[in-house]
């Protein structure tokens, strides 16, 4: 009746010239990468809880599909996780964030639960995910939704801003709605068509269970091991403070790693390699800024710099500086390498057992993307090998 489908899943911009006293002055930025904002508004009641572990294993090949385009994107993503009122919640928000670590780690944490009558607050979901969702007002800017659920809104709660409200609004927002129907009950179809089309997007039916296929490869255990590598070779600078929030994410996304599936990493891996680092994370990331030239070294003020630095002459921060850049270089390198191994054994099995001809959300979510963000003149050509048909 009810459950989780998730989907969902970061690169350098804007960094400006070094100010001698130590801070980047960022009034000169870098010509602006294009954007993408994408919200997945999930209905996490109980019935559809056998997509939970697909879902979690496809967010960041899913991420890995929004980091195509050419030019590649910055990607923000977030999340709403909707029940219905008596349930432990009604709605549950992560806000848009190009740290995908952490909105993966908010999706781990969401389970398949709850949930008695069929309807359920899609109304609320979608209000929250087009009101409370901090979205950007740049026109450029692919926005959009994705409402993933088997059962209709309660349309009997008075006090409810009810869908169609609430999708004029997205359109005047430039906000896309698109719906993914998982199973065919017969009430939620005509609904799902109704928001879609309100809001200028795409509706899509797939398998109850959703549909996605996860191959497991010969490469996904070194592509994990890999990334966490590169993840080790980030070295931030800026107050006592900033460097510890900074580092703080960089931990989290480490343990994280630790308890993920193989396969979810060697996609996040493709992510990281494909698009960097968040552009948060980027920002007073020493490695990434000397390399691509915005900020000198030499310039930095010693207390900005890591306490291990701090205590290293001007040469030997030069000398380790420049052994971070070449080890993150070959770590991309070597991610690429098997990146396109992967891809080439994931496609063989996929053409062997017919399984890639199945509609899945992931390839609803390609075939809505490529279609929808060419408006914004953000070209997704081709996606892990494959078109959408």
């Amino acid at each position: 009746m009810k459950g989780l489908i998730t989907l969902v899943g970061a690169v350098s911009v804007l960094m400006a010239a070094l100010a001698v006293a130590g801070e980047p002055d960022r009034t000169v930025e870098k010509a602006a990468r294009p954007r993408v904002e994408v919200v997945f508004v999930l209905d996490t009641t109980g019935s559809m809880g056998g997509l939970l572990q697909g879902a979690k294993e496809k967010v960041w090949a899913i991420a890995n599909t929004l980091a195509t385009a050419r030019p590649t994107p910055q990607v923000k993503m977030g999340l709403v996780g909707y029940r219905d009122r008596g349930d432990a919640y009604v709605t549950k928000l992560t806000d848009l964030t190009d740290d995908l670590d952490a909105v993966y780690k908010d999706l781990m944490e969401f389970q398949a639960d709850q949930g008695g009558d069929t309807p359920e607050s899609v109304n609320q979901a979608l209000h929250d995910a087009v009101h409370k969702i901090k979205w950007s007002n740049d026109a450029t800017t692919y926005r959009v939704i994705y409402l993933v659920g088997d059962c209709p809104p309660h349309m009997d709660y008075k006090d409810d801003v009810k869908y169609p409200d609430t999708c004029k609004a997205a359109a005047a927002a430039g906000i896309v709605i698109n719906t993914i129907q998982c199973g065919g009950q017969a009430d939620t179809t005509p609904v799902w068509q109704d928001i879609a089309n309100r809001a200028e997007g795409a509706c899509f039916r797939v398998e109850q269970s959703g549909g996605a296929v996860t191959v497991a490869t010969p490469f996904d255990e070194e592509m994990a091991k890999v990334s966490v590598a590169m993840d080790g070779t980030r070295v931030y600078y800026g107050t006592a403070v900033e460097r510890e929030e900074k580092e703080g994410r960089a931990r989290a996304s480490a343990e994280m790693a630790v308890t993920a599936p193989a396969a979810a990493m060697a996609d996040r891996a493709a992510f990281k390699g494909k698009a960097g680092l968040a552009a948060s994370d980027a920002r007073q990331e020493l490695i990434t800024e000397v390399a691509d030239g915005t900020v000198k070294l030499e310039q930095l003020d010693e207390k900005a710099l890591p306490e291990e630095m701090q205590k290293m002459t001007p040469d030997q921060r030069k000398a380790y500086v420049a052994d971070q850049v070449k080890k993150r270089k070959e770590l991309q390198e070597k991610i690429e390498k098997l990146g396109a191994q992967r891809r080439e054994f994931i496609e063989k099995k996929m053409r062997e057992s017919g399984a890639g001809a199945k509609d899945s959300f992931d390839k609803a979510i390609l075939k809505s993307v490529q279609e929808q963000a060419a408006k914004k003149g953000i070209v997704y050509e081709e996606t892990g090998g494959e078109k959408a048909e």
